[in-house]
């Protein structure tokens, strides 16, 4: 049985709900003002929270936002019994770091198609590395992860064999 794009836009929707209530729940814990934005791209449910008290969530590199992912959808999983792939960004963290990865990916297939050579970057979270292939997919190169984590990289290769 197929799932229509329409009833799949309404479970992504309904992941939402279900992160925001959430996290709404998380801010009024720990006393932090916030407002909640959904949406969906492609077969994610996204959720990100702004608000000028907010920033501290998202720790050193990103380490906090990346637990409270993890948490949320659990909290999701819970509530479902699907899994989530939802995205969570607080105070445009994501957004932010995702231009400034398209650019490294970029760059780093530039200088892949320049030398002939492979490029190695530096170990990268799922999520990095995620927007690095995508870059370098863009950029008509391919890419692989080597590694094991925290300290798994994305490697470019210069021609798209």
């Amino acid at each position: 049985m197929t799932e229509s794009p329409g009833s799949r836009v309404a479970d992504l929707e309904q992941e939402g709900d279900i992160a925001a209530d959430y996290l709404e729940a998380l801010l009024d814990i720990a006393d932090l003002d916030g407002d909640i934005d959904m949406d969906v791209e492609g077969n994610r449910a996204l959720v990100s929270i702004v608000g000028d008290d907010v920033a501290d969530l998202v720790g050193e590199r990103g380490k906090v936002l990346d637990a409270l992912q993890e948490l949320t959808r659990l909290a999701v999983t819970r509530e479902t019994g699907e899994r989530s792939r939802l995205m969570l960004d607080i105070a445009g963290f994501r957004a932010a770091r995702r231009a400034e990865l398209t650019e490294m990916g970029a760059k780093a297939a530039a200088e892949a198609t320049a030398s002939g050579q492979p490029v190695r970057l530096a170990a990268m979270s799922p999520f990095e590395r995620k927007v690095i292939h995508d870059a370098v997919a863009a950029a008509g190169l391919r890419s692989e992860s080597e590694g094991e984590e925290p300290s798994r990289r994305v490697v470019v290769h210069p021609t798209q064999a």
